[in-house]
Parts: C-alpha cells; sequence; structure tokens
C-alpha cells in the first residue's frame, strides 16, 4: 500500500473516495461555493492506495490557530476526511494513515493536532482524547423569561442585565465581513476555539453560518456601535427557532442576543445548538428548569505531538511542580517529564524523577486545555496518581481562567 500526498489534480479522486467510505454521494456544486470540501488543502491530503494504484483511503488535515489557556494561539493541523472503503477497513489502511498523517505534521514543525471525531474509539487508539464539550439548550418560549440580576456590575464585569448597545437584524448576505471580524475576537480569547481562516468565509465552506444556506443574523454592537457579537438564527417545524452559533466577546452581549431570540414572537421554543457546558444562561432564566439540556458530547479532540512544547505554550493560573510519565502506544514512544510552572510560564524538561502521574498520551490531550480534571480520569481509571495530592494539584495546574469550547466544525 502507498500513502502519498494529493496534487490538484486529485482533488475529484479524493472527494469521491471519501464520499463513498460513507456510503455518501458528492453534493451538487453551489454557486458561490458551500461545499464543505471546497476549503481542503491539496497539500494536506492524503490517499491510500492499493499495489495497482486503486484509492482506498482519504485524510486531511486544516491549518488552523487554536486558542490555548492564557490567550495564546498556536498553530493547530484540524484533521479531517479520514475514511477508509468498507471493502478495505480491518486490515490496517486506517492505522498506517493515521501514523503517516501524525509523522509528516511533525516534520511540518507542529507540535498539536485536533479533531472532530465521528466514532470515539477510534480516535483515542490514535492518542486523541476528547478536551471540549457542548450541549444542546432548549427553551419553550412561555418559559423564556429573565430573571432579575441580583449582583450589582462592576467596570471589568457589568450587570448582565444592564445593557447599553443594540441589536439589529440582518440577513446572511449583508453581514459577512461583521460576522467574520466578530468571530475572530471572540475566538482570540476563548479557550478552546479553533480560527476560521478567510478562506472558509470567501468559499461559503462549513455549516452556517459559513455556508449559503439562508439565516437571520441578530448583530449586536456596543454603546459606540461597533459589532461585538451575533446570533445566526432559522425558523422551521413546529415554530422552533434554531440558533446555530452565538458568539460574543462579553457576557453582557450574549444576554443581549439570547434575550433577543427568546423573545421572539410566532415561536414555540428556541433551541442554542452550542453551549458550553458552564455557560450561565439557564442561571439567567427566571425558571431554572426552563432550560433543558440535551445532546451533551464531546466537540474537539487534542493530539500532541511534542509533550516539552505544548505544555510551554499554555499559560498557567498558579504555580506548582509536576513529573508526568507520558506513554504513547500509538507511536510507540514514551517520555517522563518535569512540568514546573512559574508565573504562568511553564517548563517541561526530561527526568529521571519519580513520577507524580502515568497518563496515557490521549489523558494528557484530554486535560491539556482545562476542559477535563485530571482527578476525573484518576477516578476512572485511567491515570494513575502515584502520590496522594498528585490529583488535586494537577486539577489546580491545569485549570483555565474559563471553560474551553469550540464551536467550529470541519
Amino acid at each position: 500500500m502507498e500513502i502519498r500526498p494529493t496534487t490538484d489534480q486529485d482533488l475529484d479522486v479524493f472527494v469521491d473516495t471519501l464520499h463513498a467510505a460513507f456510503g455518501r454521494f458528492p453534493e451538487t456544486p453551489i454557486e458561490g461555493g458551500g461545499l464543505w470540501w471546497s476549503a481542503l488543502e491539496t497539500d494536506r491530503c492524503l490517499l491510500a492506495l492499493t499495489a495497482d494504484g486503486r484509492p482506498v483511503g482519504t485524510a486531511a488535515a486544516h491549518s488552523f490557530e487554536l486558542t490555548l489557556p492564557g490567550e495564546t494561539l498556536v498553530p493547530a493541523a484540524g484533521v479531517t476526511a479520514v475514511g477508509v472503503l468498507p471493502s478495505h477497513r480491518r486490515q490496517g489502511v486506517l492505522s498506517a494513515m493515521m501514523r503517516h498523517q501524525l509523522t509528516e505534521l511533525r516534520a511540518r514543525g507542529e507540535f498539536l493536532s485536533v479533531l472532530l471525531a465521528s466514532e470515539a474509539p477510534i480516535y483515542g487508539r490514535s492518542g486523541y482524547g476528547p478536551a471540549t464539550y457542548t450541549a444542546r439548550l432548549t427553551v419553550p418560549r412561555h418559559q423564556a423569561a429573565f430573571a432579575f440580576p441580583r449582583a450589582r456590575g462592576t467596570a471589568d464585569a457589568p450587570a448582565t442585565g444592564s445593557d447599553s448597545g443594540s441589536v439589529e437584524l440582518l440577513r446572511r448576505a449583508e453581514c459577512g465581513e461583521i460576522l467574520e471580524e466578530v468571530y475572530d475576537r471572540y475566538r482570540r480569547a476563548q479557550p478552546g476555539a479553533l480560527s476560521r481562516p478567510h478562506r472558509w468565509w470567501a468559499l461559503r465552506a462549513g455549516q452556517p453560518p459559513i455556508s449559503p444556506a439562508p439565516r437571520y443574523i441578530a448583530v449586536h454592537r456596543d454603546a459606540d456601535g461597533v459589532p461585538d457579537g451575533y446570533a445566526s438564527y432559522s425558523i422551521g417545524e413546529a415554530n422552533t427557532l434554531t440558533v446555530d452559533e452565538t458568539i460574543a466577546t462579553d457576557d453582557a452581549a450574549y444576554t443581549a442576543l439570547a434575550r433577543f431570540v427568546l423573545g421572539h414572537d410566532l415561536v414555540t421554543q428556541v433551541v442554542f445548538k452550542h453551549v458550553s457546558p458552564e455557560h450561565p444562561l439557564r442561571w439567567q432564566l427566571a425558571d431554572f428548569r426552563a432550560g433543558e439540556v440535551s445532546g451533551d458530547t464531546d466537540w474537539l479532540w487534542v493530539r500532541l505531538l511534542d509533550v516539552p512544547r505544548a505544555l510551554t505554550a499554555r499559560g498557567w493560573l498558579m504555580d506548582g511542580e509536576l513529573v508526568l510519565d507520558v506513554d504513547d502506544p500509538f507511536l510507540g514512544e514514551h517520555g517522563r517529564y518535569l512540568l514546573t510552572v512559574r508565573d504562568g510560564k511553564a517548563d517541561c524538561v526530561p527526568t529521571d524523577r519519580e513520577p507524580d502521574l502515568s497518563l496515557d498520551v490521549s489523558d494528557l490531550g484530554s486535560v491539556y486545555l482545562g476542559g477535563t480534571a485530571p482527578s476525573t480520569l484518576v477516578r476512572a481509571g485511567h491515570i494513575r496518581a502515584h502520590r496522594p495530592g498528585a490529583a488535586t494539584l494537577a486539577d489546580a495546574l491545569f485549570r483555565a481562567e474559563r471553560s474551553p469550547h469550540c464551536l467550529h466544525w470541519f
């Protein structure tokens, strides 16, 4: 079997092979773009070929930036379009492609890889761990009243009921630049968020509001008239208003947008498709039980390709020291590292000291963004704590300033 990068001439073959792997057919091209695969980077796509040259597998990667705790932006390969023809599954094709891809990413100098997992067991074996989570929040229209905020605001955190801005309703075609600019401001401050390169917006490649699908956009502007948030929505069957995503650079803008969609006339319920597990919206409702959480699931999975580089890249909220014994069975590697954090910065070097924690590289990916507590994985039997207090210290060290969340689909 041969695994090789694609060329521009291979794009149709790549797309056809990928769709055949999932039993689908490529969509009819849409004028002005809109096909999710139009944003693929040809030089980052791989084809697996049999000895006689027949394509049987695909894998690709996007060039993203990932926001880490401490508002640090780092390059991250967004792995996507992974598939193997049904006739060639369980013959080692997928494992060979994933190993080839990880080796190629390292050769590019990348130390982080991320993906959205179609099947959790597959990518856990490859060293990826779930690192951000998301849920669906459904609010019946007749129970959508907001509680009166009890806390007074401050200069840094205004009371959520006091919004001096405004909300403007636009159609998707009228506000492309606004969406791109607001999303970019948001993702730079949100741990776990991915960049949306300009070409994604230009090609309309992705899910709404990137795609050409018709949507209404509620744009929030601050007191100076500067856009600082938006909500993309549509109304479908049973008069359900579905919000694709709500993007806001602060809580006041988010609350104003939530009030707007929850106050929409002739709607039976409002569904927020992506809400962070720790988002305060449920607490803002007068009836706490009005917000029904469903579809609680993993979203972004993280894979570390260079442990010291990854751990020194992110920011840290407290000082401390841990010895991590990290096993990477998929790549046949093992390392023990002394992690020392001082004044928000980390140093990570190989060591022969006794470990505080022993863990798989996939577990390290799960705790890396601060969305999974190491102690949870200790209790689950994934991570081994070698001394009392090690898990508690790891929880405090890996904690992020805010819960990591990713909205981007790729």
